[in-house]
């Protein structure tokens, strides 16, 4: 599959639209559950294409991008990475604060679908796949949005970020109570109440709390 086709696949897929507590950031997101996801299941079969995570703003990724708009002293002119990225909106909202921006993703429609909107919202933000855990700190600040949905990926990542906050990087985890959110060497930041919506989640608002991530 080629970017090429990528990005067709999620424009043929979505619609332009805002999240609930971002809207002066343009997205392409899916308007209904059911058909993005029969979409790309049948895409599945031939490119071996992961769930389309990337086609809805989680509530982690808004509090994320509200907080970073709000308080662009946080991340103005620093190396920001949006980790498990999405569909970008975290990383949207941290190059219009005036940060340097890399969004890590290793889904390539994800990838696709930052670049698009992006380019919706005439911002920089780059995006290669694969996976940045077991990289280097090249990062002053890496965004985490609702992250720990699985245990097999807590698990990989984990570990991983708290060395990133050992070698300096200031490491934000916005969840939205996953079960796989670890107990300890969490600070808390700021809690949101997120409207969401019932196809994804089991109940109409998420309370999303911002942790600092720190060794333990």
């Amino acid at each position: 599959m080629t970017r090429e086709e990528a990005r067709a696949f999620i424009l043929a897929n979505t619609r332009p639209a805002a999240a609930p507590l971002v809207p002066e950031l343009v997205l392409r997101l899916a308007t209904e559950i059911t058909p993005i996801w029969q979409a790309t299941e049948d895409f599945l079969a031939l490119h071996a294409i992961p769930p389309p995570f990337w086609a809805f703003a989680w509530p982690g990724s808004q509090v994320l991008a509200r907080m970073v708009l709000d308080r662009a002293e946080l991340v103005r002119g620093l190396r920001v990475l949006d980790f498990a990225a999405g569909c970008g909106l975290a990383a949207l909202a941290a190059a219009r604060a005036g940060a340097e921006v890399e969004a890590a993703e290793i889904d390539p429609l994800a990838i696709a679908a930052i670049e698009v909107n992006a380019a919706a919202n005439a911002l920089a933000v780059a995006a290669e796949p694969g996976d940045v855990v077991g990289a280097g700190c090249r990062w002053d600040v890496i965004l985490c949005g609702d992250v720990c949905y699985e245990a097999p990926m807590t698990r990989h990542i984990l570990p991983w970020l708290r060395q990133m906050s050992g070698q300096g990087a200031l490491v934000w985890v916005a969840d939205p109570g996953r079960a796989y959110l670890p107990r300890e060497g969490l600070e808390e930041v700021s809690r949101t109440d997120v409207p969401t919506s019932l196809e994804l989640e089991d109940r109409p608002t998420r309370r999303t709390v911002i942790y600092r991530l720190t060794q333990i």
